[in-house]
């Protein structure tokens, strides 16, 4: 297994932290994408540890939509976007689109290409992120993963996102602009 020994793996996907982003791990190491795009990149940390992972077992192309330097106050920390392209330079192409993630992703779904795997993470705004499910719809592929960012009490995890489901939200939406 080019890039990462079974030692590594083990600890990437059982010991490594923080614990709630392993199952993002595990789906790195099993599927190896070519293309991630991410919704939210918060302050970066968990993109620099995925994307050296998936950059080490093959050429990457990333997609990262995040406000950057149009964050509200309310909003949870984020990086700017010259900070962002600097730590992620060297860790594949990547292509860093600045907006809100529903204005950015409406923008240039046409332009993106289709995904093998999308991170929607949780500092999205849920209203914004009700209007990307049609968009999103249309990046994706029978073997596309899509995985959901939860936040609970006892924290934060990671859950997969059926393409059934994805299809029913971006039907919602059609039904909610109709009226």
């Amino acid at each position: 297994m080019s890039g990462v020994g079974f030692l590594r793996r083990v600890w990437l996907t059982r010991l490594s932290g923080p614990a709630a982003e392993r199952p993002l791990l595990r789906q790195i190491l099993q599927q190896r994408p070519a293309r991630i795009l991410e919704l939210g990149l918060g302050t970066l940390e968990r993109t620099e540890r995925l994307l050296r992972i998936a950059a080490g077992l093959g050429p990457v192309h990333y997609v990262g939509l995040d406000p950057f330097e149009a964050r509200s106050s309310v909003d949870p920390a984020g990086v700017t976007l010259k900070e962002a392209h600097r730590r992620l330079h060297g860790l594949g192409r990547v292509q860093l689109v600045p907006g809100n993630t529903d204005t950015a992703l409406a923008r240039t779904c046409n332009q993106l290409g289709m995904f093998d795997l999308v991170l929607i993470s949780s500092c999205n705004d849920r209203q914004r992120l009700t209007r990307c499910w049609f968009f999103l719809q249309r990046l994706v592929r029978p073997g596309t993963v899509l995985m959901q960012e939860h936040v609970r009490d006892a924290g934060h995890f990671w859950q997969e996102v059926s393409h059934e489901r994805l299809a029913d939200l971006a039907s919602q939406t059609i039904l909610r602009r109709a009226g």
